[in-house]
């Protein structure tokens, strides 16, 4: 344990774990050396697209059968890791792709209404591409061997390119496309573009088509329910109107079962999985494998069907073996970092711990303050996220009887002339009050995607984090000077108070160590085309206008990082909470409630078929991928603080590190 202590120890270790898992995940990756796999881009008539194209040994003698598959909204190419591997290790070469404005790709189009802009075209303009590429195969009349998959939104986008394809060959007497697989979509937003289900359905003439609709899917396949805005139930998929259309209407439907419509196949797999559970699924990726070789059944001299299991988790967990290493190097960096000029100046005598609450009233109440302090990020993140009427109206009103509560305080603490501590607190609670009041009644306008702010899921995210950084802030006000400071408690003893060369030096080491991080990660991906993740958080490399949008969001971060952090200080500034405890305490601020939110959303989904909160289903997700990010963000903040003294490394580092992993994972709009 004490050689751990060690940093340059430590920094090899984490280096080694990093090259371990990279270089391991690359092998499951690229098979073993018999796919090549590289990042492509190209340009299109709508902007540039990227993807990692998986290329087969043998490919570019002899043209293969080809799958273009990509991701939905909320992240990019490498969520198709499942698809890839399996099919590419089997001998298909496979793009996946990157869609308009996500990770590398970028969409110069008109962007009147953005979220139509990146997915209508995006698989399609794909196809033109590959379609010219030597190694993809075509058939004696001309026809592609292409197949077109995708996952939420960009199942519509493989979908809408299906209907595409059908419309130029009745031009050129030539199918791109030669079958289609979408996973997490139904039709649901292909009709907001004005098509009815038969012209949908007739669109896939005699392709073979499939669709993956998880029964705990939280959007599709159940146009009742989500009509009644209550979409996060269990579904049956094949028993709807546009399930049994699509499948040709048969009497007795059933999930799994191959339809012959149109001079074509069709076929619905139902697994007991949620929407994002698709990514990480044996059961979702068997059914590809099932699928693809029934598609391109004529082609199996040109593929391996007889291949059996599946590898491509290995290469999810090996990643996240490095994605452990890459996020503990930022300990050893910073320590050694430490040790040159300028930089050792991050360290901030640390106050001397308080002392335990003397009464079992004060014990409580600071338990009564730390657990809701948790809970309150998730009691109202469906609210502050996606504009609850009543939740909204709820915190509205709150914020309102803070006002009035503070103004009264603060007349009557002049007017009895009542010690300084009852009339700065009620002044600055007043402050808040208002601040937060107008904070929450323009919401519309500051979670909408601009120009300037163009991360459409990230604005409501941003949202949230301020308003919890708002209430934590009454809360530790209240706290500090009704019960604190008359402990002894000032600002130092909460790592506040420090030298204008501390900040800076802070802020300094952290951009040095987010920059060495990140470079690692640059050198894994031109050595293995591999990155850190595991399911749906992953550390990836990004484009220049991720670092642009970086720079924006960052300062609003921040606040939240800095007072999470003060607010955690507060709570464990006694010697009860110098170990472990201290950990655990920082943990349940940061994610407490937000872990809470998802058991209760999905314990009561999967046990009664509807959710907690089943109008929540953006949201949810969402969640899903803020708990990780936000479980290492509360380590950092603890680590940080024992070590330095203050808030600032731990608040910068957070605040760098966990806004460009959001920016390069999700939708940015850089062009409007």
């Amino acid at each position: 344990m004490k050689r751990l202590k060690n940093p340059v120890v430590l920094l090899v270790i984490s280096l080694l774990i990093i090259l371990v898992g990279s270089f391991t995940a690359s092998q499951f990756n690229n098979s073993s050396g018999d796919v090549d796999v590289s990042r492509i881009y190209f340009d299109t008539p709508r902007g540039e697209l990227s993807g990692l194209l998986y290329k087969p040994d043998g490919a570019s003698e002899q043209p293969k059968p080809t799958i273009i598959a990509t991701h939905g909204y909320l992240n990019s190419a490498e969520m198709q890791d499942a698809q890839a591997i399996e099919m590419s290790k089997r001998g298909y070469v496979v793009l996946a792709l990157d869609q308009y404005d996500h990770g590398h790709s970028t969409g110069t189009m008109e962007k009147p209404v953005p979220f139509f802009s990146f997915w209508p075209h995006a698989i399609y303009d794909a196809v033109q591409y590959m379609y010219e590429q030597d190694y993809v195969l075509k058939d004696e009349n001309g026809d592609g061997i292409i197949a077109v998959s995708g996952h939420s939104m960009g199942g519509f986008s493989s979908t809408n390119a299906v209907m595409l394809d059908e419309v130029d060959f009745q031009t050129t007497g030539v199918r791109k496309i030669h079958s289609s697989l979408t996973m997490g979509s139904d039709y649901q937003w292909l009709k907001t573009l004005g098509f009815t289900d038969e012209q949908i359905n007739n669109s896939y003439g005699p392709r073979t088509s499939g669709k993956i609709a998880g029964q705990y899917d939280e959007f599709f396949f159940d146009a009742a329910a989500s009509g009644a805005g209550a979409p996060v139930v269990k579904k049956d998929y094949v028993g709807t109107e546009e399930g049994l259309g699509f499948l040709g209407n048969p009497k007795t439907p059933k999930a799994g079962e191959v339809y012959e419509v149109n001079g074509g196949k069709r076929v619905i797999y139902q697994p007991n999985e949620t929407h994002p559970w698709n990514h990480f699924s044996k059961t979702t990726t068997g059914y590809a494998i099932n699928f693809y070789e029934m598609a391109f059944a004529d082609y199996s001299n040109l593929v391996t069907t007889e291949e059996k299991g599946q590898t491509w988790m290995f290469k999810e967990w090996f990643s996240f073996v490095a994605l452990i290493g890459f996020f503990m190097i930022f300990i050893p960096i910073i320590t050694l970092l430490t040790k040159l000029p300028f930089f050792n100046s991050i360290y901030t005598k640390k106050t001397a711990s308080l002392p335990e609450a003397k009464t079992n009233g004060a014990k409580l109440t600071g338990l009564l303050l730390v657990v809701f302090g948790g809970l309150f990020p998730a009691l109202f993140f469906s609210a502050l996220y996606s504009g609850n009427g009543y939740g909204m109206t709820l915190l509205r009103q709150g914020s309102m009887i803070i006002i009035a509560l503070s103004i009264i305080v603060l007349i009557y603490s002049f007017a009895k002339n009542l010690e300084r501590n009852i009339k700065t607190g009620s002044l600055i609670m007043l402050g808040l009050g208002i601040i937060q009041y107008f904070y929450l009644k323009n919401q519309a306008d500051l979670i909408k995607t601009t120009e300037y702010f163009g991360a459409p899921t990230v604005n409501p995210i941003v949202f949230w984090a301020i308003n919890v950084a708002i209430v934590t802030l009454m809360i530790m006000v209240g706290y500090h000077y009704s019960s604190k400071k008359s402990e002894g408690a000032t600002i130092e003893s909460y790592g506040v108070k420090s030298s204008i060369k501390t900040i800076i030096a802070s802020f300094l080491i952290v951009v040095v160590a987010v920059v060495i991080g990140y470079a690692v990660l640059y050198l894994v991906d031109a050595l293995f085309k591999t990155d850190f993740r595991i399911w749906t958080l992953a550390v990836k490399t990004f484009e220049d206008q991720h670092v642009i949008a970086l720079l924006k969001y960052a300062p609003l971060f921040f606040i939240y990082y800095f007072i999470i952090g003060i607010s955690v200080n507060m709570n464990t500034a006694t010697k009860n909470y110098d170990g472990f405890k201290g950990y655990l305490i920082s943990i349940f601020h940061f994610i407490g409630g937000l872990v809470l939110y998802l058991g209760y959303q999905y314990g009561l989904l999967f046990m009664t078929g509807t959710a907690g909160y089943p109008g929540e289903s953006l949201s949810s997700i969402i969640v899903i991928g803020l708990v990780p990010v936000l479980l290492v963000a509360a380590i950092f903040n603890r680590y940080f603080y024992r070590k330095t003294g203050n808030v600032y490394v731990a608040a910068f580092l957070n605040t760098l590190l966990m806004t460009m992993i959001t920016l390069a994972n999700t939708a940015l709009y850089t062009i409007l």
